[in-house]
């Protein structure tokens, strides 16, 4: 089968100023395959 991965080196992010916050949604598209939608959610108490 296929093995699809996706992600980066670590600390690379750690420059940018802005996150994701709750309500904001992910989306990642591969053509031919589909797409996945994440949506950011607010930690549980």
């Amino acid at each position: 089968g296929d093995v699809i991965v996706t992600g980066t080196p670590g600390g690379v992010g750690s420059v940018r100023k802005r996150f994701l916050k709750p309500g904001e949604t992910i989306r990642t598209q591969i053509e031919g395959v589909g797409t996945l939608s994440n949506r950011c959610v607010a930690p549980s108490a």
